[in-house]
């Protein structure tokens, strides 16, 4: 077996990338009259059942808003129960015939398995699990005094989506319905400060194309991986290596510098689109996807320009980055994008 391995490194790299060659054209043009007719024919969500977690800010909140302005009726999931009051009112006022709330915690086997079976409930189907809860996490590995203080950020953005996606997966498989992940794309292009949430997101992507083969026709799904989006998390809202949520604005500014970042509600438009779509995944802004070949073609260039400009000198603080000296000296240009 050692002999065929050996044959097979020095002859299939090559017929691979032969065979990639007469196979590339047709695929994109398959690809590309799929896409045309998936636009014309794109699912009409009017009166559907779709739950969101994860719904009570951020890209969560701005998709029941979207779902709301195409008819669809709203199962609403977040722990902060007043905020979840806010965005259903305003749901239903954006076209939403129904929309409940239902507070819970996706890090909770109970909770998650509670909130499926109310929906099923109280609207009789599923049709669409948005499973989009999420926290970030922004400390040096070096720097964690207690490990199992990141534990939550697996929990919530991996364990979060698993959990409803095993109890939906019944109801869904009959309504023949779709789940979204909101992954990231930090799971394709990690950042320094960001190991547990990078390797959270990266677990998702692989679980759910997973699934997606398990699954096959019976369930679609959409995996997404939005870049910078205008959100609580990139406003600065981190779990420290305490695992307590702070609002850090000088790391928000090390990690995010002046980088553009999206407007929730164009994020939300192009995810509940491309979901009605049948895509299988979607990258939101768009041009992170240039950046995607960077990584697998040059990624050793992607991790020097990350040690560059996001990790300080030898003997300067965790702080004193190039990133936050591009801040500090283009500050019209953060107020401007960010």
């Amino acid at each position: 077996m050692d002999l065929v391995n050996k044959l097979m490194d020095i002859l299939f790299a090559p017929l691979a990338i032969l065979a990639l060659l007469f196979f590339l054209p047709p695929y994109l043009f398959f690809k590309y009259l799929l896409s045309t007719l998936s636009s014309i024919f794109s699912e009409d969500v009017a009166g559907k059942v779709v739950l969101i977690t994860g719904a009570s800010s951020g890209i969560g909140e701005h998709l029941a808003y979207e779902y709301a302005a195409r008819g669809a009726r709203l199962a609403l999931v977040a722990r902060r129960e007043s905020r979840l009051r806010s965005v259903a009112a305003l749901a239903e006022e954006m076209g939403s015939p129904d929309a409940i709330i239902i507070p819970g915690d996706v890090t909770e086997l109970q909770d998650c398995q509670s909130f499926v079976n109310a929906t099923v409930k109280h609207f009789g189907r599923l049709d669409h699990l948005v499973a989009n809860a999420g926290v970030t996490s922004t400390t040096m590995f070096d720097d964690i005094s207690n490990i199992t203080n990141l534990a939550p950020v697996m929990d919530i953005n991996f364990w979060g989506s698993v959990y409803g996606s095993y109890f939906a997966i019944p109801h869904l498989k009959r309504s023949k319905g779709k789940i979204i992940v909101i992954a990231s794309c930090a799971s394709w292009l990690p950042a320094p400060r960001m190991s547990f949430y990078n390797a959270s997101k990266a677990a998702l992507v692989s679980m759910y194309e997973t699934l997606r083969i398990e699954l096959g026709p019976e369930i679609g799904i959409t995996i997404v991986t939005p870049g910078l989006i205008k959100s609580e998390m990139t406003g600065g809202k981190f779990l420290n290596q305490l695992g307590q949520l702070a609002v850090d604005e000088e790391i928000r500014d090390v990690q995010i510098n002046v980088m553009p970042l999206e407007s929730t509600r164009e994020c939300a438009k192009a995810i509940v689109k491309g979901a009605c779509r049948g895509e299988k995944y979607l990258t939101e802004p768009a041009w992170y996807r240039a950046v995607f070949f960077w990584k697998v073609f040059c990624p050793e260039v992607m991790e020097w320009l990350n040690r560059l400009f996001l990790i300080p000198g030898p003997g300067r603080s965790e702080r004193d980055t190039i990133s936050k000296k591009i801040v500090d000296l283009f500050t019209w240009m953060k107020e401007l994008w960010i």
